[in-house]
Order: C-alpha cells, then structure tokens, then sequence
C-alpha cells in the first residue's frame, strides 16, 4: 500500500523536473546583443534606446537609467481612469528604490487619453500624484507605429491592451511578467524580481 503512493511521488518529481529542467532552457540569455554602460553595466536590448524625459528637453538613454537593475515598465495616460493608480506606482518606487527596483512611466496617447501637451501631462502626475520615478515623453505603445521599446514588450509578452499596463523587468532584459490596467504588481511579485 505504501508503495502506491511513493512512485506517485516520485512520477511527480520526475514531471516537476522535467518542467524545471525546460523553463531553465527557455530563459537562456544570448548576451552578444548586450552593450556596455560607461559605468561598466550590462544593458540588455530592450532598453537600448534613447528617449525624452516628459515636459523636458533632456534626453535620456535608458541604458543609463536602468544601470542593469531590475525594471517596473508602465505605458501611462493623464485622463484615464487609471490615472490615480500613480499614487500606487510612486509607493513602489519609494518602497523598492533602494533596493535597486527602476520604475518608469512612458507617456501615451495610444489610447486617446493623454493630455494634449506634456506641460498638462507632467502637471498631474508630477504635481498632482507627486511623482519621482522617470517619465518619459508621449510615445505609440500599440501597433505598426508603437516606440521600439513597446514592440520589444510586446514580442516577449503582449502590447498594451490600455493605460497603465505594468511589466516587471528582469536585470536581463526579460519580462517576468505583466498586469493589466486592474492590477498592481504584488510584494511577492517584487520581491521574486529583486532577487
């Protein structure tokens, strides 16, 4: 009788390395396409890109924002219903700063909601929701026209289906995982991509 339940066991282990054994397969990183900061970091392609900070005239290279640490992406929109999740998002960056997590927010009006200037835009969510983390001027997210970067989400996970799509960005480059407009990335969720 004991002996039933044991190969059960061990049929389940041998089915759970197997899946293992494949998910460590698939994460194989090609590290021929990374480049290398001034600052000595890793970059991985998907932010090899060069993108205005929102309402400014600077230009940021998103190399040297994210440092090789771990990414919280967001495609944002200021007249969403979603707009308030801002406060949420500049908890996580408050919380998680110091322990290496980079949030940015990308402007956009792909879905028809974004204020018509970057000054009105900057206003809500520097002013209105104290914002600190990056922001980035308004870009396409979505389709044919969508910013280099969103067509790199969106070959490794999905487009933006709406505002505040949120994508957690492993230090390789790789999206651990996504949340639609509803949800808010967990602790768990964090924790798990900081380690």
């Amino acid at each position: 009788m004991t002996v039933i339940p044991l190969l059960k066991r061990l049929a389940m282990g041998v089915v759970l390395l197997s899946v293992s054994a494949c998910s460590t397969q698939a994460v194989a990183i090609d590290r021929s396409a990374f480049t290398t900061t001034a600052e000595g970091n890793a970059c991985a392609p998907i932010f090899q890109h060069k993108m205005k900070k929102l309402h400014s005239s600077k230009t940021l290279d998103l190399c040297e924002v994210v440092q090789g640490r771990p990414v919280l992406l967001i495609n944002t929109a200021s007249h969403c219903g979603f707009t308030k999740q801002f406060g949420d998002l500049e908890a996580i960056h408050e919380k998680y700063k110091d322990r290496g997590l980079v949030v940015i927010g990308v402007s956009s009006d792909s879905f028809d909601q974004e204020a018509k200037s970057e000054e009105e835009a900057a206003t809500i969510c520097f002013e209105n929701f104290g914002v600190s983390f990056t922001m980035l001027a308004t870009v396409p997210v979505k389709g044919d026209n969508a910013h280099p970067l969103f067509k790199e989400v969106a070959r490794q996970d999905t487009a933006p289906k709406w505002n505040f799509y949120k994508y957690l960005i492993n230090r390789d480059g790789q999206i651990i995982s996504s949340n639609s407009s509803f949800t808010i990335p967990g602790d768990d969720d964090i924790e798990a991509l900081l380690k």
